[in-house]
C-alpha cells in the first residue's frame, strides 16, 4: 500500500480537503473538541503558522489523492519549549483502519531530528482507544490526565496528553 503514498508540505489549495477530512471526523466525538465543522477561512490563519522547516504540515496522497493529513505544531508558544510539538493526524474516513496511522506517526518520528523536535505530545481523548492504543504502540506514554474537561452532547470526557522523547 505504501509504495503509492507519497507525503509532501501542503500548499493552500490543500486547505479545502485538510478541512472536509477534520470535518468528518467532527460527528464521532473521539477526534476533535470541535461540535460543529469549520470553515476553510477560519483554518487560514491556522495554516499559515506552519513551516516546511520547523512545523511542517504535511498532506498524505494515495495515487494522487489526499487521503490525510500530519500537522506539527507549537507547544506552549514560549521559546523554552521549542523543541517539543505537538501531534495531529488525520485520515480520509476511507483510509482509516489500514495501518496508515502507524506508516504516518513513524514518518513523524524519523523527521523530528530534522525539524529540531525532541519530545511530540499527542492530545487524545480519553475515550478514544484506537488511538491511545495507536500512539502507545510507539512508546509514548501517559503524561497527563485532564478528568472531565470537555463536554461532548452533554458527556464530560478526559483529556490525555501522551509524550515521547525522541532524541
Amino acid at each position: 500500500m505504501y509504495e503509492d503514498i507519497t507525503i509532501r508540505d501542503a500548499v493552500l489549495n490543500d486547505l479545502p480537503t485538510i478541512v472536509d477530512i477534520y470535518n468528518s471526523t467532527i460527528a464521532s466525538r473521539m477526534v476533535t473538541a470541535d461540535t460543529e465543522p469549520v470553515s476553510v477561512e477560519s483554518r487560514e490563519q491556522w495554516f499559515n503558522i506552519h513551516s516546511s522547516s520547523a512545523r511542517p504540515l504535511w498532506v498524505v496522497e494515495n495515487q494522487g489523492e489526499i487521503c490525510a493529513w500530519v500537522s506539527f505544531q507549537s507547544f506552549y508558544g514560549r521559546p523554552a519549549y521549542n523543541a517539543t510539538a505537538e501531534i495531529s493526524i488525520y485520515i480520509h474516513q476511507d483510509s482509516r483502519g489500514k495501518r496508515l496511522g502507524k506508516y504516518l506517526i513513524q514518518k513523524a518520528i524519523d523527521a523530528c531530528p530534522q525539524l529540531q523536535i525532541k519530545t511530540l505530545l499527542g492530545f487524545i481523548f480519553g475515550h478514544n482507544e484506537p488511538s491511545i492504543n495507536l500512539f502507545n504502540s510507539f512508546g509514548f506514554e501517559k503524561w497527563a490526565h485532564l478528568p472531565n474537561i470537555a463536554e461532548l452532547d452533554g458527556i464530560e470526557r478526559d483529556l490525555l496528553i501522551l509524550g515521547k522523547r525522541i532524541w
